[in-house]
């Protein structure tokens, strides 16, 4: 199975991604982690990344594609589940080239749908763990008593009018995004209100039916 996943800040991608990968036996993809493992591992193309990043400039389109094109052909350009990337309509007009030279076009592009309020909610109520990176959730997951309070901290992106700036950002980048892959008959729109689980099966059945 060959899938995009999206959504916005807040939306759940990273649970869902990690219960895909844990059931279903895909690969994650995220485009994130490759360009961190690409900077420690000390490519050549991850030289090349790190020159933009040390410059604090965005890392260019192409040489990201070049590195998410390396990552799914090393999975043999099957089972993997692409986790924030095509973001842009270039982006996913070299991907669909790619992939139908392989003959392994994306099963469905994945998008979880969550109303911007409660989007924020869920952001602002995020905390971190300021030695350890461990993330808590005000509602869902306190951090523990025993825990100094002045170790847990609000990232200031998760502050509400941050959130919404993402939200915006994010809308404007991804809407003709969706709009590509629902031309193409791609597009499967999942409710991300409610349970990770119930989240969960809603993707499975509705992938299914793509695949």
């Amino acid at each position: 199975m060959r899938l995009a996943l999206f959504g916005p800040p807040g939306a759940g991608k990273g649970t869902q991604a990690k219960l895909l990968v844990e059931r279903q036996g895909l690969t994650h993809i995220s485009t994130g982690d490759i360009i961190r493992h690409a900077i420690r591992a000390e490519t050549p193309l991850g030289q090349e990344v790190k020159k933009f990043v040390d410059a604090g400039q965005l890392v260019p389109d192409e040489v990201v594609w070049k590195l998410a094109k390396q990552a799914i052909a090393n999975e043999g350009h099957d089972d993997f589940i692409l986790d924030g990337y095509p973001r842009t309509v270039p982006q996913a007009e070299w991907m669909e080239a790619y992939l139908d030279e392989q003959d392994a076009s994306l099963h469905a592009f994945v998008s979880l749908v969550v109303p911007d309020e409660q989007l924020v909610d869920r952001l602002s109520k995020r905390r971190v763990h300021v030695e350890t990176g461990e993330t808590y959730h005000l509602d869902f997951k306190p951090p523990p008593a025993d825990i100094d309070d002045a170790m847990i901290k609000q990232r200031s992106d998760d502050k509400p009018e941050k959130v919404r700036e993402r939200l915006a950002v994010y809308k404007e980048e991804t809407q003709p995004v969706e709009t590509f892959y629902r031309e193409r008959g791609l597009l499967v729109e999942i409710d991300g209100v409610g349970d990770f689980e119930q989240v969960y099966e809603r993707i499975v059945e509705a992938v299914q039916d793509q695949a």
